[in-house]
């Protein structure tokens, strides 16, 4: 029997990653059926390539609409749910924070609701180690640290992930956790630091830096994140959260350095700007847990992630170029200036 997966949130950078790394796999019992709303990180082109794929299917909508997700549970025969969808950028919670508690708070609980009506098999919730809050200079997030989370994005997930536990508890539903550090890759919508860096540097434009650049992030590459996702699906414990992260801990300002250093520009072109509200100093990801039980380990290091990431922009001009119009760059007006 086949299983068939919903994935909503597939047409961003994380969620087209998984469906691609799934289907690479070539596992003839399993399906995916995408659902995404096509917000302004959500991107048809993200999976052109697999688009006519015999195990894929994708459907435009809202995770908010409990109508339309029965309906795909039962036209679909869905076992299980992955849910990518998510309002992740801090930057945009902090300009406005409503979209971020429509989207990841009332949508998970829509898509946990029809978890427990329909009994399937599996619900994991994609969250993020900002549910944590913010580290000193020591120290590591495990899966027991308390969750502090200090921007609207960083509540809205831990509010979501708390209704995850909830309905574990109180209905039994097979559900799980990840939350899983920086990721960069292909895909990746140019708001993030890494693509934003990559093609400002390209383009000869200057390098927005909050702050003093010294804020610490770990660092995985997309893929490995992808495989961890798929472990916890398929042999995660109930009720069990999982940490990812790539055990990279870099200063912004370093990442930034390499990937001028990698195209072969200029330290001149690095512009130092206003820190941004409430900005966590640094997360650090203890994944000893994943590891242990589950063997996953990260096989990508920052270096080769970073050159296979850069080669990928350069090699992808078309959609750097339509990802970058319209309201992307209202946005990054308003943000950084001109």
């Amino acid at each position: 029997m086949t299983a068939t997966i919903l994935v909503t949130g597939g047409a961003g950078f994380i969620g087209s990653n998984f469906i691609r790394y799934v289907l690479r796999l070539a596992q003839d019992g399993i399906r995916i059926v995408n659902l995404d709303a096509l917000t302004y990180a959500g991107n048809l082109e993200n999976l052109r390539d697999v688009e006519s794929h015999p195990q894929y299917k994708f459907i435009h909508g809202r995770i908010e609409d409990a109508k339309l997700v029965r309906e795909l549970i039962e036209k679909e025969n869905i076992t299980g749910i992955i849910n990518f969808a998510a309002e992740s950028h801090v930057d945009r919670s902090i300009i406005e924070a409503r979209p971020f508690i429509e989207t990841n708070i009332t949508g998970t609980l829509t898509l946990l609701e029809a978890s427990r009506d329909y009994k399937l098999s599996r619900f994991l919730q994609i969250s993020t180690d900002e549910v944590y809050g913010s580290l000193g200079t020591e120290g590591y997030f495990t899966e027991n640290t308390p969750l502090e989370p200090r921007s609207p994005y960083s509540a809205s997930k831990a509010s979501a992930d708390h209704l995850v536990m909830a309905f574990v508890n109180t209905y039994g539903i097979n559900a799980l956790i990840t939350r899983c550090s920086n990721n960069y890759g292909p895909y990746q919508f140019p708001e993030k630091l890494i693509p934003l860096m990559i093609l400002n540097a390209l383009e000869g434009k200057k390098l927005p830096v909050y702050g003093d650049g010294l804020h610490v992030r770990d660092w995985i590459y997309v893929d490995d994140h992808c495989s961890a996702v798929w472990s916890v699906y398929k042999s995660g414990k109930q009720g069990e959260v999982y940490n990812v992260g790539g055990r990279t801990e870099k200063p912004n300002i370093e990442i930034v350095l390499s990937i001028l250093k990698i195209l072969g520009k200029s330290e001149k072109l690095i512009e130092f700007v206003k820190d941004r509200p409430g900005h966590d100093r640094r997360y650090a990801i203890d994944c000893t847990k994943i590891e242990k039980e589950l063997g996953w380990t990260r096989k990508t290091t920052l270096e080769d992630g970073l050159k296979r990431t850069i080669k990928w922009y350069l090699d992808n001009p078309d959609w750097c170029k339509n990802i970058r119009s319209g309201e992307y760059m209202e946005y990054y007006k308003k943000q950084y200036g001109k």
